[in-house]
């Protein structure tokens, strides 16, 4: 039996593009740098920075650095408040916590916004502990890296775990972990098509459950 799991947040948990979106297009308008490729979800999911890389089509730190800096203005202010819950998460959350599984977040985004998005959809008490890449000093490189210190940091047995995801990544960083994955595609589910075929797969919030007590 899985008894902790671990899950991502943009677009496993909460719908988060329209706010990130907005917000990268106003950094760049902002600031007023040209777009080197398209506000997509393509770009929802990698770390800030690499995001910013791409959509800029520019590696130079200066520029960077105050896209960075005009992204977070915006989100971490208002547009983190746009969050949109998945229908059903809620109460799921609330099942799997009613039914004795510990709950965690590990997640690309900041922990900042992140920890203010628990707190404004009032999840802090459904999770033992909440991750994310920059919540390290210095920061951790990868979610690969996370999910080990998620499992390192509480005592748990990677045996005992379950990462739950909607990206190719998510699936990749359980792998290296040698943890068990959970493919969710009523989010983003851009890399459904790419699916492992050992990874498990769920496309409705409220089979979730179901399918993690068979696990």
């Amino acid at each position: 039996m899985k008894q902790h799991l671990i899950f991502d947040l943009d677009g496993t948990l909460i719908d988060s593009a329209p706010s990130i979106l907005h917000c990268f297009g106003l950094a760049f308008s902002s600031t007023q740098t040209p777009l080197a490729a398209l506000l997509t979800h393509d770009v929802i999911g990698p770390p800030l920075m690499e995001a910013l890389k791409q959509l800029a089509g520019s590696d130079d730190a200066t520029l960077l650095n105050a896209l960075a800096a005009a992204f977070k203005q915006h989100y971490d202010t208002t547009g983190y408040v746009q969050s949109v819950v998945f229908e059903d998460v809620s109460a799921m959350l609330q099942q799997l916590k009613d039914q004795g599984y510990q709950l965690y977040i590990a997640t690309n985004k900041r922990f900042y916004p992140t920890e203010k998005i628990m707190a404004h959809l009032g999840w802090k008490a459904f999770f033992s502990g909440v991750y994310a890449l920059d919540y390290f000093n210095p920061p951790l490189k990868t979610k690969a890296e996370m999910i080990g210190r998620v499992v390192a940091d509480n005592g748990l047995t990677v045996q005992d775990c379950l990462y739950i995801g909607d990206r190719l990544e998510d699936g990749v960083s359980a792998d290296a972990n040698q943890m068990a994955f959970a493919l969710v595609s009523w989010g983003y589910a851009g890399d459904v098509a790419m699916r492992k075929p050992h990874w498990h797969s769920c496309a409705q919030v409220q089979d979730l459950a179901g399918l993690i007590s068979t696990l």
